[in-house]
């Protein structure tokens, strides 16, 4: 038997004081209890968001949040400018494509970041485009997109937006939402905010939320207007997810205990040691640029099975950790370390990353990856 621990990048470990809070007996969602416990929930996400803004709540995956952006903020016809440097970039363009938006594809090299100049030249070569669509950490690549420099060169343009897509992001990542400008930023529950999945999160400047005026897009569900009217009320339009609230007020109580700073300190603290422990054992990173806090995509090794290094890893030592999507199937290894993760977390992965790559026969000197995260730790 066993121990499981997850090092996937969603759905990601959850503290045993979350689980505990989740574990209480259910509360009704129209009882004054559970609108004290919201109202919280709401100044706690705003914390973390750095907004001023409202912060809703969906009962939804992060993809809900997604499609929420796109068709609360945009109207038939329109012409979006994606960013598509990975799988959750394509999503985006998937999602827009749906709702009959004029696709602009910005494609990136998987394992690249997006050039901020080329977003304006693109702008420039087509001012209709009402809005820029991009990841903050592209999920399936481990990359960090220019967020601040891409908002930058939105901010000005008022009939344009930019819309990032925080969900592997928010919480790992110092992601000013007021400060930089972004217009729309959404997230998910399973990721850095330590919780199962099952909650997403939306947020929209008041540029965002005159677009939300003007839009025609269908909507039924995901129809924020409503949404901030109930949640305003601290209630929501339609049932949420009750314990999964009482589970975020929890998590959110403890990313304000540790300071917000403090936790991008610490994962950027994990990311470096992991990504030195890589390069020591003579992997190479899929990113190596433009890497973000939150995981780190690894190449596999010529000759080495990599659905097979996974599946190790599982079988063998009880790790979840991720593999490739798309063209990268089976040729990377994805490790997380955002939210509920420690150094002793790194080191215990990355031992048994080197034992299992010796067995399959990489050759590989036994602690030369633990001792290169070490070092990190110990400076």
């Amino acid at each position: 038997m066993w121990k499981k621990q997850l090092f996937s990048p969603g759905p990601t470990p959850v503290p045993e004081r979350v689980l505990l809070a989740m574990a209480q007996p259910l509360i009704h969602h129209r009882d004054p209890a559970y609108e004290g416990i919201f109202q919280e929930v709401r100044e706690g996400l705003k914390y973390v968001f750095q907004t001023e803004q409202d912060v809703l709540v969906l009962a939804s995956s992060g993809t809900g949040a997604m499609e929420a952006a796109v068709v609360n903020t945009l109207s038939s016809g329109d012409g979006v400018l994606v960013v598509r440097g990975g799988k959750f970039g394509e999503r985006w363009g998937e999602i827009c494509e749906a709702y009959g938006l004029r696709v602009v594809p910005l494609d990136v090299t998987w394992g690249e970041a997006v050039d901020p100049m080329l977003v304006e030249r693109t702008l420039e070569a087509d001012p209709s485009i009402r809005a820029v669509l991009v990841q903050a950490c592209e999920t399936s690549t481990g990359v960090l997109h220019p967020v601040k420099e891409l908002a930058e060169v939105v901010r000005g343009r008022e009939g344009t937006i930019l819309v990032v897509d925080a969900i592997s992001a928010l919480g790992a990542v110092d992601l000013p939402m007021d400060r930089w400008g972004i217009d729309v930023m959404v997230a998910g529950s399973q990721k850095a905010l330590m919780l199962p999945p099952g909650l997403a999160f939306v947020a929209l400047s008041e540029k965002a939320w005159g677009f939300v005026g003007r839009s025609n897009l269908p909507r039924y569900y995901f129809d924020l207007s409503q949404e901030r009217s109930s949640q305003q009320k601290n209630q929501s339009h339609f049932t949420p997810a009750i314990s999964l609230v009482v589970g975020l007020r929890e998590s959110l109580r403890m990313i304000r205990e540790e300071g917000l700073q403090q936790v991008f300190r610490r994962h950027e603290l994990l990311a470096r040691a992991t990504r030195e422990a890589v390069v020591a054992m003579g992997l190479e990173l899929l990113a190596p640029e433009a890497p973000s806090p939150s995981l780190t995509a690894i190449k596999v090794p010529q000759g080495v099975d990599g659905a097979g290094l996974k599946r190790s890893l599982e079988e063998e030592f009880g790790l979840v950790v991720a593999g490739g999507q798309g063209p990268l199937k089976g040729k990377i290894i994805r490790i997380a370390h955002m939210g509920y993760f420690q150094p002793a977390d790194v080191l215990q992965v990355i031992a048994a990353l080197e034992v299992q790559l010796k067995r399959m026969g990489y050759p590989i000197e036994l602690g030369k990856g633990v001792r290169a995260a070490q070092e990190v730790f110990a400076s």
